[in-house]
Parts: C-alpha cells; sequence; structure tokens
C-alpha cells in the first residue's frame, strides 16, 4: 500500500471571525482559500480579498442568506481525498448524504470508511460541506470541527437536515 505524505500549506494571510458555533479562523494563500479552522481563533496575519469574500459569505451561511459558497478554494489531499471532497462540494444547503453514497459515486463502493476518513481530513469544512455526510441510517457519525458531534448537530439543524444522534 502506498502512503501519501501531504505537506500542510503555509497561509500567508488569516482572520478569526465570531459564529455562532465559535470564532473560526480563515486561511488563505496566493488568494485561494485553503483553511477552515472552527473553534479557534488565530493571530491575524495580511491582506486577503479572498478572506473578505470567504467572511461575507459565511456571514450569509449563518444568517440563511446566500447560502451556498463561491470561493477560490485549495485543498491539499491524496486523489482519494481530492476527489471524497469534490463529491462533497456538490452538495447545496439542505442535501446529505451518506459515507456509502460517496464511495458509490467515486467507483470505491467498498470504501465506505476510507470515505469517512477523507471527510474528517476535510481542510476547508463549512465551505466544503463534511456536515451534510451522515451514516446510511442518517446517523451522525462523527466531526472533527469545532467541538465535535455538537457542532455538527447544530449544523445539520440550521441547515433542516434531519439526522440522528
Amino acid at each position: 500500500m502506498r502512503k501519501y505524505q501531504t505537506m500542510k500549506i503555509i497561509p500567508d494571510a488569516r482572520i478569526t471571525i465570531d459564529s455562532p458555533i465559535g470564532p473560526i479562523t480563515l486561511e488563505s494563500n496566493d488568494e485561494r482559500l485553503v483553511a477552515v479552522l472552527i473553534n479557534k481563533r488565530a493571530k491575524p496575519l495580511g491582506n486577503s480579498k479572498v478572506l473578505q469574500a470567504t467572511k461575507k459569505q459565511i456571514e450569509n451561511y449563518f444568517l440563511g442568506k446566500s447560502p451556498n459558497f463561491s470561493l477560490p478554494t485549495y485543498a491539499e489531499g491524496t486523489d482519494f481525498q481530492k476527489s471524497v471532497w469534490n463529491q462533497i462540494s456538490r452538495l447545496k444547503f439542505g442535501q446529505h448524504v451518506s459515507y456509502g453514497e460517496i464511495a458509490k459515486a467515486i467507483g470505491k463502493p467498498k470504501a465506505a470508511r476510507a470515505v469517512g476518513a477523507a471527510v474528517g481530513a476535510n481542510p476547508i469544512p463549512l465551505v466544503i460541506g463534511c456536515h451534510r455526510v451522515l451514516g446510511t441510517s442518517g446517523k451522525i457519525t462523527g466531526y472533527s470541527g469545532g467541538k465535535g458531534i455538537p457542532t455538527k448537530a447544530w449544523l445539520l439543524k440550521h441547515e433542516n437536515i434531519e439526522s440522528k444522534s
């Protein structure tokens, strides 16, 4: 089995915004959004038009206005992870999918567990809405952002997505 190593992208700009789920730090590199860190506060760095656009779109998301994101992004990961994130990024506000459905959509029907790992490695949550991925039964199986499952449950409720605890 081949092991991949991914390099952490060094941001050239960073801002932190307040939200209903806690502080959110946004990072960019070369005017592309590269990280959304939920429930993290970090020291500001540089200036970036994409971060200002991201801030506005996240504020609109939490207000329920224009809840879908349209931003230049870059997510560092393996080809498999990127295929998973690409599937997730097709979901709109209020839509959800299971890990198994993603596995089938990317042509790896037995890879639901690996899909779960890729979902958890998403560096741009909210923008790539990994909170919209549930277990086959609709159960919340985990979340790596913010305070974990309570954060995911809040986001799902905000989007009127039914789930099971």
